[in-house]
């Protein structure tokens, strides 16, 4: 291309200055989002005049308000840092007043760097000085010993610690973008670094904290030894089961039972969505319904009803006593019905996953297999499947970590066969405790654990499973193939009529007056429970679980919603944004999985019972297990779904010069209802149900639902415990009901009804 002469017939040479400068200025200028870094320097500047800076014991934050200018307890940041002697508080104000200094530059990376120069000033200086001082001055020995005693101390951080911080991590992630990082997305940015920043608090740290003690000796000190001696213990990973022993090692328990539960609630998972979507209408309904039932249900309410139905004292070795003279025995106890059991609670979740999936099939693509002869069956095994692959890795990776983590039914139905879960909790609770063992073994689940999860990228790699894309598919799903049909009704069928026993037998034992001897109908359990009472200042809930009722639903309500959103928004960095660490990033936001719930319990308690999170007893450091804990579930259903979303819809829209946010919300969110659905529900029903993971948690004041329950069980009072578990199933199913509602379906511009007309090949067509 040449240059067009200039006035004179002199050639003007275009120049590279500025064209440089419309080249790094093009991701700015679509946005120009200055008003948002302006925004978080306001933000973090009210944290230091509107908000007391330390956490306040026994009363909400907004209870001190009128004492911001008081004590050492209620103050401000301000008064903190020139009235109370805490001068390093100002490390944080001064990072503020660089970063608003930027506001008086150009976006490029002059203003970046100053950006990053006073976000990591401010929120490094202010999470170190956390840190290195607490309650009781130094937090750490060499430090008193290098600098001398320190008479002044702080607490666990507050409302206004909290967004200043914050505000200097967003701040500081809008420089990377103004560098040119994340294509300058501001947006982009933040959200990468605060979930960073947020895994690395609430999972890596205290996940970190606790394994750590794998390291140590006896005599507390660093060894390798140690953890060798620990690890390669023959109980671990012995093999006299394949020898002709009696047991194998509780690794090889675990990897097995993870690997077969894995495959079967997949399997089974599968051929339940295809029968919901694809299946006959009559039983969609009566699928949909039970398949959430185990999901609903506290974990030990299925393992007592298997209890019920195959224990020595149950109906069926009853059964064949009476009718075969066959001496009731301990059979179904061990590898089975563990196997069982978590078969029944984890296939909801590769269920809800692989409902998305089902529904993002493009029916196009099916009858143009058709078109190319293909008959039903080819196409299914050929086009179908071959779709369905990104959702089938991400439920088999969740069932087989789940698996892992369970605790729950291996407890109540394992008998004699142990797996890494029980080991670690009988190593913490025990009679001779050993924190030492515990993180020993909890290594070796992470390490499982990361190696299913590099194989599930290894098969997935970058193969393109699009099939929901800008243009409109007016295509019928194609009717499944008189064989599968067949087969998933053989499988399906009989699972619902087995679930329908099971919950019959937990339904009905709430409502006799005692299981096995007294089978008079009563309502006195539901009355200990809850009854409600009229006093002399009104309506009394004078029930015994009305306290931990209430609490489970206001602490599990809460974290849902963080739960779902920012489950969906680590799941679209992944898949729409590419990033310096991703790999270790989608991992760390699976670790919680990875991790028995009692272990993580313990390691919040180690790791946030002291400044500068002071959060043990409180009902924030429940809700935070929640959200953490559940994360995963939102990532892999988010993860399958975008795999079906063509990137163009996003830059179509990005085009049109709306926002990312604005894309987010309006085009992105309403083709991601399905997994919406699957976070909101899984980690609202897990909240409720949960029990291993918050048992070390909770206290008087925060009792929950299935503590209650354990309680009961534990005085002998299933009774009330059946009761209150129905209690529960109700609640939940209610609420599944109101999330589908209020969520909806997602609309993709198939048509719904009609048949396919069949494809005739005329004779003689070329």
């Amino acid at each position: 291309m040449t240059d067009s002469p200039a006035p004179g017939g002199v050639t003007q040479a275009p120049s590279r200055a500025g064209a440089a400068n419309r080249t790094a200025r093009a991701p700015v200028k679509a946005g120009r989002p200055d008003a948002a870094i302006g925004a978080w320097v306001v933000a973090g500047l009210l944290a230091y005049l509107v908000l007391p800076w330390y956490a306040i014991q026994d009363s909400a934050w907004y209870s001190v308000l009128p004492q911001l200018f008081g004590g050492p307890e209620t103050a401000n940041g301000l008064v903190q840092a020139f009235s109370h002697g805490r001068g390093w508080l100002l490390l944080g104000l001064a990072g503020l007043v660089m970063a608003a200094s930027s506001l008086a530059l150009l976006p490029g990376r002059k203003q970046g760097q100053l950006l990053i120069a006073g976000g990591l000033m401010g929120s490094v200086g202010l999470a170190a000085c956390g840190f290195m001082i607490g309650a009781k001055g130094w937090s750490f020995e060499w430090l008193g010993r290098s600098f001398g005693d320190l008479s002044i101390q702080q607490f666990g951080m507050g409302a206004g610690a909290s967004l200043a911080l914050m505000s200097l991590i967003v701040l500081a992630a809008f420089g990377i973008a103004r560098l040119g990082y994340f294509k300058g997305d501001l947006f982009v940015a933040a959200s990468v670094v605060v979930c960073a920043v947020l895994m690395l608090l609430f999972i890596a740290y205290p996940v970190s904290k606790a394994l750590y003690g794998a390291f140590l000796n006896e005599e507390g000190l660093w060894s390798l030894a140690a953890l060798y001696e620990r690890v390669g213990h023959a109980r671990v990973w012995g093999l006299d089961c394949v020898a002709g022993g009696v047991r194998c090692g509780v690794a090889w328990n675990t990897l097995a039972l993870a690997l077969l539960t894995a495959a079967g609630s997949t399997v089974l998972g599968t051929m339940m969505a295809l029968m919901a979507e694809r299946g006959a209408l009559r039983w969609q309904t009566p699928l949909r319904v039970l398949a959430f039932l185990p999901i609903i249900t506290p974990p030990f309410v299925v393992g007592l009803g298997l209890i019920l139905l195959f224990g020595r004292a149950g109906v069926v070795n009853q059964f064949l006593d009476y009718a075969f003279n066959i001496t009731p025995t301990r059979w179904f106890y061990g590898m089975l019905g563990v196997w069982v059991a978590q078969m029944f609670a984890f296939t909801p979740i590769a269920f809800m996953i692989m409902r998305g999936v089902v529904q993002g099939v493009s029916p196009s693509l099916e009858e143009a297999a058709q078109t190319l002869r293909a008959d039903r069956l080819k196409t299914f095994y050929t086009v179908t499947l071959p779709l369905l692959k990104p959702g089938l890795a991400n439920a088999f990776l969740v069932g087989f970590i789940e698996s892992m983590a369970d605790f729950g039914n291996p407890v109540v139905v394992g008998g004699q066969f142990s797996v890494l879960s029980t080991e670690i909790f009988f190593a913490i609770v025990g009679a001779q405790y050993d924190q030492g063992r515990a993180a020993s073994l909890a290594w070796i689940l992470t390490l499982f654990a990361l190696a299913v999860f590099t194989i599930q990228r290894a098969l997935l790699g970058k193969q393109n499973y699009t099939t929901v894309s800008g243009k409109g598919d007016s295509g019928i799903a194609m009717v499944l193939p008189d064989s599968v049909r067949r087969t998933i009704y053989a499988v399906t069928l009989p699972w619902m009529a087995f679930t329908i026993v099971i919950y019959c037998f937990a339904f009905a034992g709430g409502f006799v007056q005692t299981w096995g001897r007294d089978y008079t109908l009563t309502l006195h359990h539901f009355k200990t429970a809850f009854a409600v009472e009229w006093g002399q200042f009104g309506m009394v809930w004078a029930g015994t679980a009305w306290n931990s009722f209430f609490t489970t639903v206001k602490l599990a309500g809460l974290a849902a919603p963080v739960t779902a959103v920012l489950g969906l928004l680590i799941a679209w960095l992944l898949a729409r944004t590419q990033f310096k660490g991703q790999g270790f990033f989608e991992f760390a936001a699976l670790l919680a999985f990875a991790i028995p719930g009692t272990v993580l319990g313990v390691s919040y308690i180690l790791a946030f019972n002291v400044p500068p999170l002071e959060l043990t007893g409180t009902g924030l450091i429940i809700v935070l297990c929640f959200i953490f804990r559940n994360l995963p579930v939102g990532v892999r259903a988010g993860t399958a779904a975008f795999r079906q979303l063509d990137k163009s819809l996003d830059e179509a829209s990005l085009m049109l010069r709306a926002s990312t946010l604005q894309t987010l919300f309006r085009v992105v969110l309403p083709l991601l209802k399905p997994a919406l659905v699957a976070a909101l529900v899984y980690s609202f029903v897990r909240a409720m149900t949960t029990v291993s993971a918050v048992i070390f948690l909770v206290t008087a004041e925060n009792e929950l639902a299935t503590t209650y329950i354990i309680g009961r069980v534990g005085n002998g009072d299933y009774g009330v415990a059946l009761a209150y578990c129905t209690v529960l199933m109700l609640l939940m199913s209610l609420a599944i009901v109101l999330i589908q509602l209020l969520v909806g379906e997602r609309k993709l511009g198939r048509r719904k009804s009609g048949t396919a007309a069949p494809i005739k090949i005329l004779q003689g067509t070329p």
